[in-house]
């Protein structure tokens, strides 16, 4: 059977609380290098750990574990791989204690308020605690990724070594195209056909392209050209008369969207609220997204 990679982001929902010294928010001011130091001593110094198959919950997570009984359905030897702010990239298999980190701003557990700082984080992390690299994933079989925008932004550069190795790659969601991958955007027309949430729409797209996927080759003519044919067939652009929330619904809303899709942006958010058939003006929006996320 062909190896396939599913590497998919982890969740804020764990079966866990984590210790005070694993929450990001604890750590000191400081450079990231330094911040990265005292992270990855605390990570590896906690004596309490599970495996990390058994530390999320939540729908993405059931949803991660659907991808992959979709992929050996369509013939491949499936091994699922966690993208963590908190871990770098882990094998589900892996054993770590409960953590709090997260690559959203706003949220008190982010690893970093810019751009570029959560770039130097995540490559420091890699260095430090990664268990290995796309790119390493890419050399040893075909590599499926279900991302969200934020992580997509975060990973340019590790997707980008992985394109250069040329070899079986597909990438659900993300932030934008990278030379090498052939990348499936969200898309949320195929909500009525894929049932479950918005949040969850990648990881069930991804598990529908399995679905199409005959030959064990994820980017094959064949594939893409089923894939293609369905979404044609099934793509059903709502329209809505939007529902009006108050300011509770919408926080609620934010909460629960934030923990089941990590990294999540705001401009996301409110899109996912307004697909759902429910209302809430921009402006006000951006403000109780920035209440909700600074009282977690």
């Amino acid at each position: 059977m062909k190896k396939l990679s599913v590497v998919v982001t982890c969740t804020d929902r764990k079966m866990l609380v984590p210790p005070p010294a694993l929450r990001v928010s604890s750590l000191p001011t400081g450079a990231v290098g330094s911040r990265l130091d005292a992270w990855t001593e605390r990570i590896r110094a906690e004596v309490q750990r599970v495996p990390l198959s058994g530390l999320y919950k939540g729908e993405h997570w059931l949803q991660a574990h659907a991808v992959v009984s979709a992929a050996t359905r369509a013939g491949f030897e499936a091994e699922l791989w966690v993208m963590s702010a908190g871990l770098g990239l882990q094998p589900a298999t892996a054993s770590f204690p409960a953590y709090a980190a997260t690559f959203s701003t706003g949220h008190e557990d982010s690893v970093a308020s810019t751009g570029v700082d959560r770039r130097l984080w995540w490559k420091g992390l890699q260095k430090r605690i990664g268990a290995s690299t796309l790119a390493d994933l890419g050399s040893r079989g075909s590599v499926l990724l279900v991302l969200s925008e934020v992580y997509g932004g975060v990973l340019t550069t590790d997707l980008c070594e992985l394109g250069q190795v040329g070899g079986d790659t597909l990438l659900v969601g993300g932030s934008e195209d990278i030379p090498g991958v052939r990348r499936v955007p969200a898309n949320g027309s195929l909500r009525r056909a894929l049932g479950g949430t918005l949040t969850g729409l990648n990881a069930r797209m991804a598990a529908s392209w399995l679905a199409h996927c005959e030959d064990a080759v994820l980017t094959s003519p064949a594939t893409t050209e089923s894939w293609t044919r369905w979404t044609e067939r099934s793509a059903h652009r709502e329209t809505y008369n939007r529902t009006p929330m108050t300011d509770a619904e919408v926080k609620e809303f934010i909460r629960a969207s934030a923990a089941e899709q990590p990294g999540v942006s705001r401009t996301r958010l409110h899109r996912l609220l307004r697909e759902s058939g429910r209302a809430c003006e921009q402006k006000r929006f951006a403000n109780l997204y920035s209440e909700t996320m600074g009282e977690r």
